[in-house]
């Protein structure tokens, strides 16, 4: 199919984009690399009459890191995120995430910011984005605005962002050090904050939506007294997708788990916490929501799993 008749417009800037978003309100969309969003005008599940390309706007592009936060610009590509050392370095749980998106080909064109304001429930940057407490940036005739994760994702395929509102960037925070950085000869840690992350999924084939993922971040205590098991968890965020109508928090498990030592805690228990009383896994085509269900217990349990063995230098 085609999609139905709608004018383009490429603006230089992102006030200009901006102004064109207040001038026609409903009738328009934002489009940067329209990974998401092409197929569905072309399937006419989305008519829109105005269509507002961001993807060449400079403005909105580019990675820096700085007083302890990784911004990246809306219109940045997944496959920029992929290859940038800074990523890796500072945000390990988006740079993990991302080679699950889609297939290359999608990551070429697909930008975090286009995922994050199409919101799909099964995508894995909303999921980092919660679990690090991720901050979007905006732009509006009103000026700018800086919304929370948590804050930012409102039910199926909808945000925050208002009608004449431009996502213009994501700000992540650096968590703790690296294990590695702390390790020596004798054994011990010295005091610190020791970081570890995972994402782990489960999809019918490899790039495609899953049926169940969690993104996982944990942050443990260091010192001498932490040799055994582990340190004490102080900090853990759980992003789970795939498994609601939009990308969700598992913050039961989280409250369950911070302040208990990370070598008493049963990855089991973590998965079983995460799902309980989430009343948003439906049954599909995948399966009954009860399979789902136990799909997102072992897939939370897993990320735990390798996020707090990397927390643990292993």
């Amino acid at each position: 199919m085609k999609p139905a008749p709608f004018a383009y417009h490429a603006p230089a800037s992102a006030t200009d984009a901006v102004a064109l978003l207040d001038s026609f309100g409903d009738e328009a969309k934002v489009i940067a690399g329209g990974q998401s969003l092409a197929p569905m005008l072309a399937l006419r599940l989305a008519v829109f009459d105005q269509l507002v390309d961001v993807g060449r706007i400079g403005e909105l592009r580019g990675i820096s890191r700085a007083n302890g936060t990784v911004r990246i610009g809306a219109a940045t590509t997944q496959a920029t995120i992929g290859a940038s050392r800074d990523v890796a370095e500072a945000v390990p749980l988006l740079a993990r995430a991302t080679p699950l998106i889609g297939h290359f080909q999608i990551r070429n064109r697909g930008t975090i910011g286009g995922s994050l304001a199409h919101a799909d429930a099964a995508a894995e940057y909303p999921a980092v984005a919660l679990a690090l407490d991720a901050v979007v940036e905006t732009l509006s005739p009103r000026g700018a605005r800086s919304i929370p994760a948590a804050e930012f994702f409102t039910g199926i395929w909808t945000t925050a962002l208002e009608p004449d509102e431009l996502l213009t960037a994501v700000e992540f925070p650096v968590w703790g050090s690296p294990a590695s950085a702390g390790t020596g000869g004798t054994g011990g840690r010295p005091p610190g904050r020791y970081r570890g992350f995972a994402v782990e999924e489960f999809a019918t084939r490899r790039g495609d939506f899953a049926i169940a993922g969690a993104a996982v971040a944990v942050e443990l205590s260091g010192g001498d007294g932490d040799r055994a098991g582990g340190g004490a968890v102080r900090r853990c965020g759980i992003g789970l997708f795939g498994l609601g109508p939009t990308a969700l928090r598992a913050t039961a498990a989280e409250a369950a788990v911070t302040g208990a030592p990370a070598g008493e805690i049963s990855a089991e228990e973590v998965g079983a916490a995460a799902m309980a009383g989430l009343d948003s896994v439906a049954s599909d085509t995948h399966g009954p929501a009860a399979y789902r269900t136990r799909v997102g217990a072992a897939v939370v349990a897993a990320a735990w799993r390798r996020a707090v063995r990397e927390a643990n230098g292993d």
